[in-house]
């Protein structure tokens, strides 16, 4: 393990009083939850699932929502999953009065299941616990739909309106909710320290909270296990297991 830049960044957290963390998939990969377009990604191995998450398919193909239900109630789709340490060294990091907001491009909830406090969460990518109406808007939770689904509803529509029902993710061809941009945006501005953790950010505009907040002055550190077209602008680059170098450089583990 890089001990060497993990103690700067440790320093750098002991310093801080305003940290902003933004995180992509690599912080879930722990917790069994592949991400999308790698090695064993689930867009690598089933090609037909990338489609029930481009809004055109959706919305135009039956079967693509079809196939999309089926899968998500055989509970093939991050069953049982839990927050590994990774997660839990954010909340280490909000018990010491320092987590200003968390930006989350992950669906999975686990930040909140590790117990960091939902109003300092910003989910810009949604989630996947719900369901949403595409017509009136109506949430719902995502086992209530489920559950109709189980009970041979292969395609369930919403129940108040009619309208076609899909979990409350933003997908291709979505734009992304405006207060959720400008929240992170605007925490981005007032950080001290930003952390981007287990992303690849080359997803535009959520990556351009980190242009914002070093021109706002904030240190950068980036936890990433592959390269990231931000690392030049970086004060810190770890390359280490997220959920063995996160704890240490945020004081809840030691080397």
């Amino acid at each position: 393990m890089s001990g060497g830049e993990i103690s700067r960044v440790a320093s750098l957290v002991a310093d801080a009083s305003s940290v902003v963390v933004l995180t992509g998939a690599g912080i879930s990969t722990d917790s069994g939850i592949p991400d999308f377009r790698g090695p064993r990604g689930l867009w690598t191995r089933d090609p037909e699932a990338e489609k029930a998450s481009n809004i055109r398919f959706y919305m135009s193909d039956p079967e693509v929502r079809r196939v999309n239900w089926k899968r998500r109630a055989s509970g093939e789709l991050w069953a049982d999953v839990e927050p590994n340490d990774g997660h839990r060294a954010l909340v280490h990091l909000e018990r010491l009065g320092k987590l200003h907001t968390l930006i989350t491009q992950n669906v999975d909830e686990l930040h909140q299941a590790a117990g960091t406090d939902p109003g300092r969460i910003v989910e810009i990518h949604g989630t996947t616990r719900q369901v949403v109406c595409l017509q009136c808007g109506r949430r719902d939770a995502m086992e209530v739909a489920l559950e109709r689904v189980r009970a041979g509803d292969s395609d369930p529509h919403c129940t108040e309106c009619g309208g076609i029902l899909k979990s409350a993710t933003v997908s291709f061809g979505q734009s992304l909710d405006q207060h959720d941009l400008a929240r992170a945006e605007r925490a981005a501005s007032q950080a001290d320290l930003f952390l981007a953790v287990g992303t690849s950010l080359t997803v535009f505009p959520i990556n351009e909270t980190v242009t914002i907040a070093k021109a706002s002055g904030a240190a950068l550190v980036i936890i990433n296990q592959e390269p990231t077209p931000y690392d030049p602008l970086a004060d810190v680059v770890i390359r280490d297991p997220i959920s063995e170098a996160l704890p240490i450089a945020v004081g809840m583990a030691t080397i």
